[in-house]
């Protein structure tokens, strides 16, 4: 038995081993899947905004003689939000910065667009505008929950590879750190909205 005694011992430090390293590297997907779940919500958040702006932006056109610069600029707001693609399982901060950069074009130019609408007692009155402006604030709200429960699942994941031993691990099963939601430069500022 005493033979054996230093094989048994090694064995069971091999296993220990190999079951702490598993777990980590487990752990690290789990919390990569959840980051990636809620990337996915924000952009399921964003796109049922874009769909209501094409609604809205017909329903305005069809009620009032309309400026036509401030229409031009959601719908070219719209049109580059949706092309502005980020790729959920290597997320990084200038991706991040140029996906908030293009969708903080599509508020801004909504909100000269919603207040614009003021100049037009008909357009205020009509029933789908007002459902669609509903509509819109909602998907707002929806939009900066997505984004809080996307950084709140980033910053686990963050952790998790980050602190010591997992660093070590990590980078060895390609897992490396996720960008957070930030806001647009400038977004302490209130939208200038001109007549």
């Amino acid at each position: 038995m005493k033979r054996f005694l230093p094989w048994i011992i090694v064995v069971v430090i091999l296993i220990g081993i190999y079951s702490w390293v598993k777990g980590i590297n487990n752990t690290a997907v789990t919390l990569n899947q959840n980051v990636e779940q809620a990337w996915g919500d924000v952009q399921t958040a964003y796109q049922r905004r874009n769909d209501l702006i094409g609604n809205l932006v017909n329903t305005v056109k069809g009620a009032a003689d309309f400026e036509k610069s401030t229409l031009t600029a959601v719908i070219e707001a719209r049109a580059k939000a949706t092309q502005t693609t980020v790729d959920p399982s290597n997320i990084t901060p200038e991706q991040l910065a140029e996906f908030n950069k293009a969708q903080s074009g599509v508020s801004s130019s909504l909100s000269r667009l919603l207040v614009t609408v003021e100049q037009y007692p008909d357009l205020k009155a009509n029933q789908n505008f007002l459902k669609l402006q509903d509509e819109l604030a909602s998907t707002e709200n929806q939009i900066l929950t997505a984004r809080t429960r996307f950084n709140e699942a980033v910053k686990p994941y963050n952790n998790h590879i980050k602190t010591f031993p997992n660093s070590l691990f990590a980078g060895m099963f390609g897992f490396k750190e996720k960008a957070y939601f930030n806001a647009v430069e400038g977004a302490e500022k209130p939208v200038e909205v001109k007549f």
